[in-house]
């Protein structure tokens, strides 16, 4: 009975030792070649395996996962491309990532981010060649070949890709290039009638409905209400442009003093637009500036959860000031 068993133990042990060398070591043909696999920067080694084992390139998810823990990969995964070409086995990869040197680098830049903030991203990544710390906003304008009054919404957020060592004005002029199409491609397909005389004003324009709310849905009636005021002649009296005013003075609270105080980006004291953007708008918010909503609303207020309410009228709109704003601070 005992030596049964231990036949049976050991053949155990063969297969399962088999089937492992098979998973973690044998190759599998790749779906092309070369073939990349991306790691986002805020995606976790797990997410990746899922997706690898659903290309059918990774046999076990659990194995790898396991092995990179042991590794302490799963921790130290850096974002980026890595490049595979023919054939990879599960240790591969694993190697590769555990390495660190991904075969592009990458940069992502967050829609509503001001550029100081994409400098910011900039200059703190390891993998860039950092040619422009140091150089003013107008120096770096100069460098990529620009003549523009700020550089602020100039450049497109996004996730950019990019060879280890690459210098960061090529990463610069990529971004503003970017945002040059998408904002030729807004202006051309732009409704008729709009109160705007530029692309650089419809930027201008998405970059108030960028920072006023992150809900895609409102975006067109955020939009609606600051064509209609500007159609009117009314101030836009948009918080978000007042608070970049403020600049480094902004401490994450705003006033009843700071919307009086006079500054070239404060439109309850200005008419019009503001003189520049005021952050990096992303698609949507440029589609909302080309294509405001069919709506005669002139006020909207933060309806809770993210959303806004909007109002044709001052008294509909001191209404919903009344029912979301002043009772929420009883």
């Amino acid at each position: 009975m005992k030596n049964w068993f231990s036949r049976l133990l050991l053949i155990v042990l063969l297969l399962s030792s088999s089937w492992l060398v098979w998973v973690v070591w044998v190759p599998v043909v790749l779906p092309s070649s070369p073939y990349n696999i991306t790691v986002g920067p805020n995606r976790t080694l797990s997410q990746v395996v899922r997706s690898l084992q659903q290309e059918g390139i990774v046999r076990s998810r659990g194995v790898m996962v396991a092995l990179a823990r042991i590794q302490g990969t799963d921790r130290h995964i850096k974002a980026g491309l890595y490049r595979f070409n023919g054939t990879a086995s599960m240790w591969d990869i694993l190697q590769r990532f555990a390495d660190g040197r991904p075969d592009e680098a990458s940069v992502t830049v967050i829609e509503g981010w001001t550029f100081t903030q994409f400098r910011q991203i900039v200059d703190a990544s390891p993998d860039v060649q950092h040619a422009t710390q140091g150089m003013s906003n107008a120096q770096i304008l100069e460098q990529i070949g620009v003549n523009a009054p700020a550089a602020e919404g100039l450049f497109f957020p996004s996730t950019y890709y990019f060879t280890p060592g690459s210098s960061d004005i090529d990463l610069y002029k990529r971004a503003y290039a970017t945002m040059q199409h998408r904002l030729m491609l807004a202006w051309q397909a732009r409704s008729a009638g709009l109160p705007l005389s530029s692309p650089y004003q419809l930027l201008t324009l998405a970059s108030l409905i960028e920072k006023e709310t992150a809900r895609e849905s409102d975006r067109p009636m955020v939009s609606a209400v600051f064509v209609n005021r500007l159609k009117k002649g009314m101030r836009l009296q948009t918080d978000p442009s007042v608070i970049y005013g403020m600049g480094e003075h902004y401490d994450g609270h705003i006033g009843k003093a700071d919307l009086k105080r006079d500054t070239p980006y404060n439109t309850y004291t200005r008419d019009g637009l503001t003189p520049t953007p005021i952050a990096l708008p992303g698609d949507a918010a440029l589609l909302a500036a080309a294509h405001p909503a069919a709506s005669d609303v002139l006020y909207f207020v933060a309806s809770g959860e993210g959303g806004s309410y909007f109002s044709q009228t001052l008294e509909q709109h001191n209404g919903a000031v009344r029912k979301f704003i002043l009772k929420k601070g009883n």
